[in-house]
């Protein structure tokens, strides 16, 4: 049981690390880019683990916790998302919020698809 709990931590510590760098490689002042992007690339590479997982069940369920639930989860920002658009609302930029919103949960949700039909073929 402890080692699940070390597999979490070990993946949740690389993907914030993962997330904190592309928020400085990706700075943009009136969009929140790197964000939308580390929740775009998470969406879809939590779509192809799962999908790995689901069509082989037998795999190391260990793996399972280090990336999807570890990586992916310390990786993409959703708690960020939900504060940023706050701040995009409360300074009165409504259609920017609106915009950020809709590209993330379509495109979050694409991406995922995505990778998980990748893992069919």
């Amino acid at each position: 049981m402890l080692k699940n709990y070390l597999l979490v931590a070990i993946g949740g510590m690389t993907g914030s690390l993962l997330r904190y760098g592309m928020s400085q490689l990706v700075r943009s002042a009136s969009f929140p880019s790197a964000t939308l992007l580390v929740n775009l690339a998470g969406s879809f590479a939590i779509g192809i683990i799962l999908g790995c997982y689901s069509t082989n069940s037998s795999q190391d369920e260990s793996l399972r916790l280090l990336l999807a639930t570890g990586l992916c989860g310390g990786f993409t920002t959703f708690s960020a998302f939900s504060a940023e658009n706050w701040q995009l609302i409360q300074n009165g930029n409504y259609s920017t919020a609106l915009l950020y919103i809709a590209a993330t949960l379509l495109l979050g949700i694409g991406a995922t698809a995505f990778g998980f039909i990748l893992t069919k073929n």
